[in-house]
């Protein structure tokens, strides 16, 4: 079992990388990307320190890995947070020097594509967090969603307990952000359904591990950061959620069905399913295809989780994942899940 710890928080006046480990997107929206470090700046009091590759895109994945060890190894920088995410994340893995890493622990904030260096800072020993981009979370037009900005401010600063909280109004809608009229205001929020608990007789605690669901299933086909001892999993809290991408109702059923058929679904204590995502710029669905698809998914994590999990505890539609608010959630560090009292509880 991988021996994993919190790393010490920074403090407001510290200085954090930013970093862009997945794709240099900051160079082409620059508009979310300096609203986000404003917003370090001003409202958390951080000293954001940019890398170079950071607005780059194309940048090769060593000089990616470059910036992630060059972020880690500075003395003077206490928390690292990526730019926002991409999708060959997965190619920076083998240039990347756990040791150094190991030696430097720090804590890192992100999602999606960053998947990939949340898993890999597991299996070094280091608790990550899962959420908290720059571009999206902390350069939402208008202003943060304050269940964000509260997640995140308290797992950035603080340690300990955290009870999250259903998201009373949500939004997956977005707006393009190469128009300056974008970030004029807020987007609308619309009424959320609560959070779905099923097998919710039990409480159960554990480590977490999963992400985006897409770059898990990477993951898997190029057996890169996941045990091959799968006891190292057992208790474990599962967190899974969808992108953008909008995968199908029955790719997601086959994804889960194949972690079935290697035995992780089975080990895991808890899943928490994150609030699907069903809109993207590539299918801009109607309130009605949105719903049906949202169904469609929560149907086939059903579907597989009765055929290889049928214990396991699912709540459904938790707030972590590709929609807003987005709540911080510690990726390799503790969660409670109380069924009957219906509360989930996270250790920053």
């Amino acid at each position: 079992m991988t021996m994993i710890s919190y790393p010490p928080k920074p403090s407001p006046g510290d200085r954090v990388a930013v970093i862009s480990p997945g794709a240099g997107l900051p160079g082409l929206f620059p508009q979310p990307f300096e609203l986000g470090l404003k917003r370090l700046r001003e409202d958390f009091g951080l000293e954001p320190v940019e890398y170079p590759a950071t607005r780059t895109m194309g940048s090769t994945p060593q000089q990616r890995a470059d910036d992630i060890h060059a972020a880690f190894a500075d003395p003077d920088v206490k928390a690292v947070i990526a730019s926002i995410g991409g999708d060959d994340q997965i190619t920076v893995l083998p240039y990347l020097d756990r040791e150094l890493i190991r030696a430097n622990p720090k804590p890192f904030f992100g999602m999606s594509d960053n998947t990939n260096l949340l898993m890999f800072l597991r299996n070094t020993g280091i608790v990550a967090y899962h959420g908290g981009s720059v571009m999206v979370e902390l350069g939402r037009p208008g202003a943060m969603n304050p269940q964000t900005a509260d997640s995140l401010r308290a797992a950035l600063f603080t340690s300990g307990a955290y009870i999250l909280s259903p998201a009373e109004r949500w939004n997956d809608i977005n707006r393009d952000w190469a128009d300056p009229a974008t970030f004029d205001s807020e987007a609308e929020l619309r009424p959320a359904d609560p959070w779905s608990w099923v097998n919710a007789d039990r409480v159960v605690e554990g480590r977490t591990w999963g992400g985006c669901l897409e770059i898990l299933g990477w993951l898997l086909m190029a057996d890169r950061e996941i045990a091959h001892d799968l006891t190292e999993y057992d208790g474990g809290v599962l967190l899974l959620e969808t992108s953008e991408e909008m995968p199908s109702g029955e790719e997601v059923f086959r994804t889960l069905r194949n972690m079935g058929e290697r035995g992780l679904l089975q080990r895991f204590s808890a899943l928490l399913m994150g609030r699907a995502k069903t809109w993207s710029f590539e299918r801009p669905t109607s309130p009605e295809e949105a719903a049906e698809y949202a169904a469609e998914q929560r149907a086939a994590v059903e579907r597989a989780m009765k055929a290889y999990a049928p214990d396991t505890m699912i709540v459904f539609d938790v707030d972590f994942g590709h929609t807003d608010p987005q709540l911080v959630i510690p990726y390799g560090g503790t969660v409670r899940v109380d069924g009957p009292a219906r509360r989930i509880t996270v250790t920053y």
